[in-house]
């Protein structure tokens, strides 16, 4: 009977390899792909990245739509999905709130909207990329061989659109730009707390707007509850860049950098590609599902960007008609709000009926987040991404720029979301902008939810083009960004308040000022650098001030002042200080907030560092002073950090180390479906260094997974853009079999970079695609 067993085990398995093997890419050899016009050449070298070569513009976006189905059509099928609120059709009812809060924040019908505006020759490239998907499905189809996944689940993908390109872009536009929940608790702030101690959970308190502050108190909208369907995006998004004249080069032309900080997932969310036609020769990275390089070079220029993180979304505390739901107060009267029906497919169930209410603002967010009758007062959303926006078409112009003139014109088309662009070119230019839709509000700053009942609020524009941060060729010599700060109080505008801790930037300032004849390997180990500037501000103080409070801890604080202050993964200090950081905030605060809400509160570590730079200058603000003082605080919040870690790592903290708390792992959107689908999927947890605020970006979630950080680390040296260096951990292919599946973890966590040439011979795997 075990023979049997066994014998039947083998069979299955050799099946189940067969029938997985049957949807590998075909990377070799000849297909025809009947909707081209002339033959195509696609090589993927030794990591995997695409080089297509057309005769045309035409050939060449069909052949990528082609190419990226190929490695990727899974994760393009699951993202228009998610943008669109159709998740539910192919996974069930698990997923019907995650589809009420997308289909409400109306990405999809922004995307609609967006399409309308478009240039026809940029309507011309999404519909000749989306040509090459299509051929790719029909063909997968034909044969049998469409992705594992889809089988798994039971569905074949439609037909790709345009539509479906322009909604993944707003889905990254959402990803990039949303402050809406920080809005919501600062809302519950203000009617849960005295002004004492809801001004010091602001990071800027609104005093001059008392009409904005009295009408959050005067209409409360319910915020603690169940946030149910709300996905957010990670707090800071964050990203570094940076680009250096000639001056400070060993090659006497421009160096510059890019490592957008994102989450990190099987497959990756970038994916690496180069095209070539007679027409344009640029190579980058782009979201599987959309055309052109959105971050790269071509022969002459090279960009990257990070996020400016801007207030982009407002909310307005609408008054509903008790008689009819769908009408909202505005200057007195009753306003009829737009309503859409958005019934809800579900797979194995019943089509659940939904409705979309939107208001002269935006649209009605509060019934995504939680349930209530008859409520009093709701939100709703104004936001710059549900206004047509064009930045594909910005994109294409970009590929094809060849100065800073003609680059910074098509960055007029790039509106949502807002980003720090860098630029590099071989004549030796260097500049930078703070590019994007910024809004001009009447009233306030977009701190607090503002009253929908009346005229005086609301936007009255944008910061015009030629006023948003710009820099060209700078005395410094170079030009950074890292989510900091880019504006001091001389700037007439608001951006946000909200801007990420300045370590990061501190420290690739620190480096790129104090040195001269740097070269792309200096960049490359500047991307890896692990030092940590938030222990150099805080760390001496914090002991101190647990030393004044107990004697228990001396061995560990004794550690901590022996430290070097870098986040390698070996040593047992970083370990003990983000413990210790990400306790404080749960010391002082978490009692006094509902679970979701503690949550969700916007900017903790914010908080809690200002509330010690304050104490420690002498000026304990309330939450210090009634907890009982900042030593009393520290030397809580260390005790119970420490027993945290002696529970999960043992009492020997000579044993410790940050990696044992610190491991990526790259995990695969089936992967929680069943351990069998993680072990396949997922690559084996690794432990590494960096954090959350050092330049090698890599945050972790409590339970220390490594879930965000550089998804693609980039270096061009302008003397020679016919080759440059990158990194896309996992890898190139979504496909579990491929050899580019989990090809560059250890490159990822090693800083090991490819060459990825522009120019030249390129050695790999050769696939020709043929017209009929």
């Amino acid at each position: 009977m075990a023979g049997a067993l066994l014998v039947l085990s083998i069979v299955v398995l050799l099946f189940v390899n067969g029938f997985i093997n049957r949807s590998k890419p075909k990377i070799e050899g000849e297909t025809t792909v009947g909707i081209l016009e002339n033959r195509v050449d696609i090589i993927r070298d030794d990591v995997g990245v695409p080089h297509i070569k057309a005769e045309s513009d035409a050939d060449l976006y069909r052949a990528q739509g082609y190419v990226q189905a190929q490695d990727r059509m899974f994760q393009m099928d699951l993202s228009r999905r998610q943008a669109s609120g159709r998740l539910a059709e192919v996974v069930g009812e698990g997923a019907i709130d995650t589809d009420k809060f997308f289909r409400t924040f109306s990405l999809r019908n922004a995307a609609e909207k967006s399409w309308d505006e478009y240039s026809d020759e940029a309507k011309q490239v999404l519909e000749w990329h989306a040509e090459g998907i299509n051929a790719y499905i029909r063909e997968a189809k034909e044969e049998g061989t469409l992705s594992f996944e889809f089988s798994l689940l039971g569905y074949e993908p439609e037909e790709w659109t345009p539509t479906d390109s322009l909604a993944i872009g707003k889905y990254m536009a959402y990803d990039l730009g949303g402050n809406w929940s920080t809005l919501a608790i600062r809302h519950w702030v203000l009617n849960e707390f005295s002004e004492n101690k809801a001004r010091e959970l602001f990071i800027e308190y609104p005093e001059n707007a008392p009409s904005i502050i009295e009408a959050n108190l005067k209409q409360p909208v319910k915020v603690a509850g169940d946030f149910k369907g709300a996905v957010i995006p990670p707090e800071f998004n964050g990203s570094n860049n940076w680009v250096l004249s000639g001056e400070k080069t060993e090659s006497g032309k421009p160096l510059l950098a890019d490592d957008p900080h994102l989450g990190l997932s099987t497959p990756s969310i970038w994916y690496q590609m180069h095209l070539e036609s007679p027409e344009q020769n640029v190579s980058g990275v782009i979201f599987a599902g959309i055309p052109g390089i959105i971050l790269g070079h071509n022969e002459h220029i090279a960009w990257g960007v990070t996020n400016v993180g801007p207030d982009v979304q407002d909310l307005y505390i609408e008054t509903p008609n008790p008689k009819d739901s769908h009408q909202f107060l505005y200057e007195g009267k009753w306003e009829q709000a737009e309503v859409r029906d958005e019934p809800i497919k579900v797979k194995d169930g019943e089509t659940e009926d939904f409705e979309v209410v939107v208001t002269r603002h935006g649209p009605v967010i509060s019934g995504v987040l939680y349930e209530e009758e008859n409520p009093g007062a709701l939100f709703s959303m104004q936001w710059t991404a549900l206004e047509p926006t064009l930045e594909l078409q910005a994109v294409l112009d970009f590929n094809k720029a060849s100065n800073w003139e003609e680059f910074e014109t098509a960055l007029e088309d790039f509106q949502a979301p807002a980003q720090n662009f860098v630029f590099a070119s071989t004549d030796g230019t260097i500049a930078y902008k703070a590019n994007g839709r910024i809004p001009i509000r009447k009233t306030g700053n977009g701190q607090l939810p503002v009253p929908g009942n009346s005229a005086d609020y609301g936007w009255e524009g944008y910061v015009p083009f030629d006023e948003l941060p710009r820099a060209i060729n700078p005395e410094s010599g170079f030009l950074a960004t890292a989510n900091n700060k880019v504006v001091d109080s001389s700037y007439k505008y608001h951006i946000t308040n909200f801007w990420a801790q300045p370590y990061r930037y501190n420290r690739i300032a620190e480096v790129l000022e104090g040195k001269g004849n740097l070269t792309k390997e200096d960049m490359m180990a500047l991307q890896m650098d692990q030092k940590n500037l938030y222990a150099a501000e805080f760390l001496g103080n914090m002991i101190a001030a647990v030393r004044s409070e107990t004697d228990d801890f001396d061995e560990l604080l004794e550690m901590l002042e022996q430290w070097d202050q870098i986040d390698s993964q070996e040593q047992a200090q970083p370990l003990i200080f983000h413990q210790w950081i990400r306790q404080l905030p749960i010391t002082l605060l978490a009692d006094e907030f509902p679970e979701d809400i503690f949550d969700m509160l916007p900017g903790k570590n914010h908080i809690t560092d200002q509330m010690m730079r304050d104490a420690f200058a002498g000026r304990e603000g309330a939450w210090v002073s009634e907890y009982g003082g900042v030593e009393k605080w520290l030397a809580d919040s260390f005790a119970e950090s420490i027993a945290e870690t002696e529970e999960a790592f043992g009492n020997n903290y000579e044993d410790w180390s940050w990696g044992e708390n610190h491991k990526l792992a790259f995990p695969h959107p089936l992967a929680g479906a069943s351990p069998v689908f993680a072990h396949f999927l997922n690559p084996d947890p690794v432990p590494i260094g960096g954090s959350d605020i050092t330049v090698q970006a890599a945050a972790s979630d409590s339970s220390g997974n490594v879930n965000h950080g550089a998804s693609w680390r980039f270096v061009a040296d302008l003397s020679n853009l016919s080759s440059t260096y990158h990194i896309v951990g996992p890898g190139q292919s979504g496909h579990m079999k491929s050899p580019y599946f989990h090809n560059q973890v250890e490159d990822w966590i090693e800083g090991r970079y490819h060459e990825t040439v522009l120019v030249g011979e390129v050695d790999g795997s050769s696939l020709i695609l043929s017209p009929e």
